[in-house]
């Protein structure tokens, strides 16, 4: 009798956030600005997701590149202290380890990455007999991601072939170019999980109603999240709106999409109504803008449980 299948196995990029909060005014050439408020800390849409689902109780392994640098070394420590298994990580000798600079301004902020290492990921790095394991492969930020982008329904193919559910979240293309073919991945893709503003992007609409026209016939279950306006979900012909969870004190929103992510995930791999996964991404995304980047405040389940009975009730 074969093991059942368990647990969440992520593909995407590795990098460090450097947050700068409190940034008196905005950068000018020749000019010097200064932060009263700096934070190093774990990055990437990919890792944050990694580390926060694990947090919340999912099993999680991670498939990605990092340098043989200190940053690197930093990447792998932190996903591992959260128990995410990093086993299928490689560590690349000629390429150094990436890094986004956050320059955070209230609820908005402007980002700047050095992806390095991350651009060498291929569809060869995944350990294909290895998926059979696992239950559901997530994969985010596409567009980052050189290595792996002329190879992404591929990916998805070999997944589904393989057994496991799927789930993408594309995140913003840098290039404005929004070259992806939703038409032949997204039927590959249990999950797709834009947020508006991305959604519009790769519909080239400016209407929300026309962009879910747009791709609700590629899609199986098709999640938007819209920030402070909650989320919308749509499968089959069912169609759920869910509000968000508003917090008293709002620290920054690094990653706050990615743990969106995470929760979606952790109600969807048990079988949850539609309604109830939008409900607790939207709780694990509010949780997140209560500590500064991506995964301080889901540094365990106990903390986790803590934090929403204080601030959420």
């Amino acid at each position: 009798m074969s093991m059942p299948r368990k647990g969440l196995f992520v593909i995407g990029e590795l990098n460090v956030d450097l947050i700068l909060n409190q940034i008196n005014g905005f950068p000018k050439i020749g000019t010097e600005i200064v932060a009263s408020d700096m934070v190093l800390t774990l990055g990437s849409s990919s890792a944050i997701l990694a580390a926060n689902a694990a947090a919340i109780s999912i099993p999680t392994a991670f498939c990605g590149v990092v340098g043989d640098d200190e940053y690197g070394k930093m990447v792998i420590r932190d996903l591992e202290k959260r128990e995410v298994n990093t086993s299928y990580i490689r560590v690349s000798h000629s390429h150094r380890t990436g890094i986004t600079v956050v320059m955070n301004y209230g609820q908005e902020s402007a980002n700047l990455t050095y992806c390095g290492a991350m651009e060498t990921l291929t569809i060869e790095d995944i350990p294909w007999a290895s998926l059979e394991g696992f239950q559901h492969l997530h994969l985010s930020n596409f567009f980052l991601q050189k290595g792996i982008r002329e190879n992404i329904t591929e990916i998805f193919r070999r997944a589904k072939s393989r057994g496991l559910t799927t789930s993408l979240d594309l995140q913003w293309d840098t290039s404005n170019q929004w070259s992806f073919n939703f038409r032949e991945c997204l039927p590959l893709v249990d999950v797709f999980m834009p947020n508006e503003a991305e959604l519009l992007a790769i519909t080239r609409r400016k209407d929300l109603e026309e962009a879910l026209d747009q791709i609700r016939p590629y899609c199986h279950t098709l999640v938007v999240k819209r920030g402070q306006r909650g989320s919308i979900g749509i499968r089959e012909e069912e169609r759920v709106s869910v509000g968000a969870f508003r917090v008293p004190q709002f620290v920054d929103a690094v990653g706050a999409g990615d743990s969106f992510n995470a929760g979606f995930l952790k109600k969807y791999l048990d079988q949850a109504p539609l309604h109830e996964c939008l409900e607790y991404g939207n709780l694990m995304g509010a949780l997140n803008t209560t500590a500064a980047g991506g995964t301080a405040a889901f540094k365990c389940r106990q903390q986790v449980e803590q934090t929403i009975r204080s601030i959420f009730n």
